[in-house]
């Protein structure tokens, strides 16, 4: 093995290397929490796909940003951000189906200025399971958008 095959291998990190990482910054409420941050004024974030949330369901009440959106929408100085991205302090709850993909977003936010963002331990269906809220998805929904602006 190379010399330089041999430096690359040791330091290649893993997803897991990623999300450990990620986590280890974030303090991450789980569904019971999560749901007294929303009460004192946390907005709750729904970054699964369509598809997902027409499987599952969703959580009432949370906004609807897609992953591939979610640093344009929630930072307030894009010119894509939604309406209740007004400054870096606002504080964000991310949630996917089980917690992974929403631990890589909020730490992405953090990576912004977003200090305040974080994720559901265990995502939707540690929420669900734990009996809070849910609903079914609402088939005409559509995402977050700046300004509110319907897409279609």
């Amino acid at each position: 093995m190379s010399e330089r095959a041999s430096e690359s291998s040791a330091q290649r990190r893993t997803i897991a290397d990623v999300l450990a990482d990620a986590r280890a910054r974030l303090n991450r409420p789980d569904p019971t929490k999560a749901a007294g941050l929303v009460e004192d004024g946390a907005y709750l974030v729904d970054t699964r796909p369509a598809w997902q949330r027409e499987k599952f369901g969703t959580i009432p009440g949370a906004l609807w940003v897609e992953r591939n959106h979610i640093e344009w929408r929630l930072d307030p100085t894009s010119g894509a951000r939604i309406p209740e991205a007004i400054d870096h302090d606002v504080r964000w709850v991310l949630f996917c189906t089980e917690g992974y993909a929403s631990s890589l977003a909020a730490a992405s936010l953090q990576d912004i200025g977003l200090h305040r963002a974080t994720d559901i331990d265990g995502g939707f269906l540690a929420w669900q399971a734990a009996g809070l809220p849910t609903v079914p998805a609402d088939p005409d929904a559509v995402p977050a958008q700046p300004g509110g602006a319907d897409p279609r």
